[in-house]
């Protein structure tokens, strides 16, 4: 790593238009798995204007209701008012799930067919998967996305909370920290862009969001003098949302992840159920690479791995400790170690992190890492991955 330099991550809130789809896509998987545990999901979704599509492919015994799905996921969110032309009662919803292809199925099913070479479930595409985690946070996550992260949830309170009658539900945040000897020293920049009426004043919204959101979420430690605030930077923000820009399932996979920093394998998360590795082994990932940070084996590491359709162990594992490995232990010995401690078969990976519940209405927003109460942050394995050592 470079000696001094700054490094810029983003999010986005509930309303910017790609992750009301990723909303949805999620809500529909959450209902299909709270009816059947073995649900097949695979659903993609995109909003434009007043209209939402719905395509993939859905396996599943559960009954839905999905008009009622999309509209509870579109009121949640907050578009709700009058002027929305992206409004949760007067969208119009269009259709067009399908069941998933029976050659897809019966390779990720636990079973023997003609031409796969085992009886165990095996992974529901080919891809490769990373995991990070760093101990510059108390979540073990880069400082510049959970920075922006909180900046998010929190203009998202204020504003579901009702005290500030102006402001709407699309919205963006970003935040440019400076490093120094690879440490987080100051925030450079934070640039909030929120969507809001037309008769609100840009200077109010100004000078609400520094003094309200950004020096209260952010540490004045890291707030300078020198520190630039950019906000509304395009000095107006009435037309956003759906009606704005359209939107689509897994356009934000940076935003979902690391914030840039940790590399992506380039698999979206949101409308897959775990049998698709694109997310539960991303799980995975984030799960290995924090035990290891948690343990002191090293202050920086990420995993990668790899797999082939309905295969049901991957195809390379490898730990990477951009050398800050600690305890005189090589990023060899970690990797044999993260392989004797965890298993990397897609139907352990659901068990073990108990994948299949409808837990992932919780993980859309504001990162799928570094929250609490979801099984991939738990720690508890790095006992043994020292023991292992």
């Amino acid at each position: 790593m470079a000696n001094s330099f700054v490094f810029s991550s983003e999010s986005v809130g509930e309303g910017h238009p790609d992750k009301v789809a990723d909303l949805i896509s999620d809500s529909v998987l959450d209902a299909c798995l709270a009816q059947d545990r073995t649900s097949r999901v695979a659903c993609e979704t995109m909003v434009k204007s007043n209209l939402v599509i719905l395509a993939g492919e859905i396996t599943t015994s559960a009954k839905l209701n999905y008009e009622a799905i999309v509209r509870a996921a579109i009121r949640d969110i907050g578009y709700v008012n009058n002027d929305d032309v992206f409004h949760a009662d007067t969208v119009f919803i269009n259709n067009y799930l399908t069941r998933q292809s029976p050659d897809i199925s019966q390779g990720v099913d636990a079973k023997k067919v003609k031409g796969k070479k085992t009886a165990e479930q095996g992974a529901g595409d080919q891809g490769i998967m990373f995991g990070y985690a760093c101990n510059e946070t108390p979540e073990l996550m880069p400082t510049p996305i959970m920075f922006a992260h909180r900046l998010g949830r929190e203009l998202t309170r204020v504003r579901k909370s009702g005290k500030v009658a102006w402001l709407r539900p699309d919205a963006k945040s970003q935040v440019s920290v400076r490093y120094e000897n690879d440490k987080p020293v100051e925030v450079v920049n934070v640039v909030i862009s929120t969507q809001h009426t037309a008769d609100v004043a840009h200077g109010l919204i100004e000078d609400y969001l520094i003094e309200n959101v950004i020096k209260k979420v952010l540490p004045a430690r890291m707030l300078t003098k020198n520190t630039e605030y950019l906000i509304n930077p395009t000095g107006r923000f009435v037309i956003g949302g759906p009606q704005g820009d359209s939107g689509l399932t897994g356009r934000k996979i940076i935003v979902d992840t690391y914030g840039g920093w940790g590399r992506h394998g380039g698999g979206a998360f949101s409308g897959k159920d775990p049998s698709k590795v694109d997310r539960s082994a991303a799980y995975m990932g984030r799960w290995v690479a924090k035990n290891i940070v948690a343990a002191g084996l090293a202050t920086h590491a990420e995993i990668q791995f790899a797999y082939a359709i309905g295969h049901p162990k991957p195809v390379s594992v490898r730990v990477e400790t951009f050398g800050t490995a600690k305890l005189g232990v090589s990023d060899e010995q970690i990797t044999a170690a993260v392989q004797k401690v965890f298993s990397f078969k897609p139907a352990d990976i659901v068990a073990d992190l108990n994948l299949l519940r409808p837990i992932y209405r919780s993980t859309t927003n504001y990162g799928h890492f570094g929250k609490k109460g979801l099984p991939w942050e738990q720690t508890s394995k790095a006992p043994a991955l020292l023991a292992a050592l």
